[in-house]
């Protein structure tokens, strides 16, 4: 049985966490804007972490359940109803056959996952579920969700446990539209001139932002970099500067490589709060150290790997 699309959103795709091991053949890995909700969402419902998923933005889907499900749905808070009935987000969720999910007001974030208990099936491509939207390729036949769409749920084991697992307040990211994100210098930092007002200014997400990339807008930082360089790997998170002053935060999209000078990456435990931001939102920036990056990173790992136990034995 399937998942109906009744109303398709404004921007609805199948994801997984992406494709890795391809960009040295110029294969971007795609894969959710927030990873840290996309992965609690599965965790949730006992799947595992990379099943395929749905990433929703607002106006979301409208959507049907075809069979008894357990559900989660987790990142931004999008009003979501079941059967005119409020979800309750980080948490799994039962769905009756003919069930109705919609999602009524945007109130926190810009994208929201959907998770269902088995996984959205779909054909992989180089590995990977998710779609690659400039392809046309992976995910639901290379594209956006459309209106009257079927995707297909595997098979998973119904039995419920008498207690749904849901998420303690640890593991919920604070979502701001304003965050201060944790980053690491970056390789050009001193390259491209001294910029001190790095971490002493705000810079505002730019609606000409999407997928591949975020345009930070504000004043100009009048760093002297070379325009043209040799281009260098890049990643999720990555910070580039523009000959013009401007800087670009990489996204789940990004290119492979870039040729601007790199000046900072943002701490993987702060990517699911730039994931969850839009056009007119801003950030600051605070400079740590490596070591910090990675302990942070280690221990949003260890409550996620109790969550992921707890999970376990709720549905076993």
């Amino acid at each position: 049985m399937s998942l109906l699309i009744n109303k398709p959103g404004v921007l609805t795709t199948v994801q997984d966490l992406g494709r890795f091991g391809w960009r040295r053949f110029g294969v971007n890995p795609n894969g959710p804007m927030d990873p840290a909700a996309a992965r609690i969402a599965n965790i949730l419902v006992g799947n595992d972490d990379n099943a395929a998923f749905l990433e929703m933005h607002f106006p979301a889907p409208e959507i049907v359940f075809e069979r008894k499900s357990v559900f989660s749905f987790c990142g931004a808070d999008l009003g979501a109803e079941l059967n005119g009935q409020p979800v309750v987000p980080w948490q799994a969720v039962v769905a009756d056959p003919g069930s109705t999910l919609r999602c009524a007001y945007k109130a926190c974030g810009e994208r929201a996952y959907l998770a269902v208990r088995g996984g959205i099936e779909v054909p992989s491509w180089l590995g990977s579920a998710s779609t690659n939207l400039a392809a046309h390729i992976g995910g639901h036949k290379g594209r956006r969700i459309m209106k009257e769409d079927r995707l297909r749920l595997k098979s998973a084991n119904e039995k419920l446990p008498k207690h749904l697992p849901g998420v303690g307040p640890s593991l919920i990211p604070r979502y701001s539209r304003s965050p201060t994100l944790r980053v690491i210098a970056g390789a050009e930092l001193e390259v491209a001139g001294h910029i001190p007002q790095l971490t002493e200014m705000s810079f505002t997400i730019s609606p000409d932002s999407d997928r591949m990339g975020f345009l930070l807008s504000g004043d100009e930082t009048r760093a002297r970099c070379d325009p043209v360089s040799i281009s260098s790997a890049v990643g999720f998170g990555t910070i580039q500067l523009t000959p013009d002053g401007q800087m670009i935060l990489l996204m789940a999209d990004h290119q492979t490589t870039g040729g601007y000078p790199r000046i900072a990456h943002v701490a993987s435990a702060d990517l699911p709060l730039v994931g969850q931001l839009g056009p007119g939102d801003s950030i600051t920036l605070e400079i740590i150290a490596i070591e910090e990056a990675e302990r942070l990173a280690l221990l949003f790992e260890r409550d996620l790997s109790l969550l992921r136990v707890a999970c376990r034995l709720a549905y076993e």
